[in-house]
């Protein structure tokens, strides 16, 4: 009887661990392929935004907003924020995430 117990805590354990496995795996490739996706985006946006004028001539500005934590916010950079949220209307960042964009294009 109690070898009959160790073998059913045995099977129970294995298709426990077998199952959190695959749910780690889906888990990961949702996570990966959103991951992703947003890469793809951002890397769309900002190749699309590496070479506009606009966004070129705020790299100053916004050197300026980053090392003063938003303090400072130049004319031209306010016109990239703008700007760039026209164009991808879908990314969803903080303008010291953009104005950190800008100095690394």
């Amino acid at each position: 009887m109690i070898r009959l117990r160790l073998l059913s805590a045995a099977a129970l354990l294995a298709v426990a661990a077998n199952a959190h496995a695959s749910s780690l795996i889906v888990t990961t490739d949702a996570i990966v392929g959103a991951l992703k996706a947003t890469t793809d985006a951002t890397s769309d946006a900002t190749s699309s935004l590496r070479d506009n004028k606009i966004v070129r001539a705020a790299r100053d500005d916004a050197a300026s907003f980053v090392a003063t934590d938003g303090a400072i916010r130049g004319v031209k950079l306010e016109s990239a924020f703008e700007h760039i949220r026209q164009q991808a209307p879908q990314l969803d960042v903080s303008d010291a995430q953009l104005a950190q964009a800008i100095l690394a294009i």
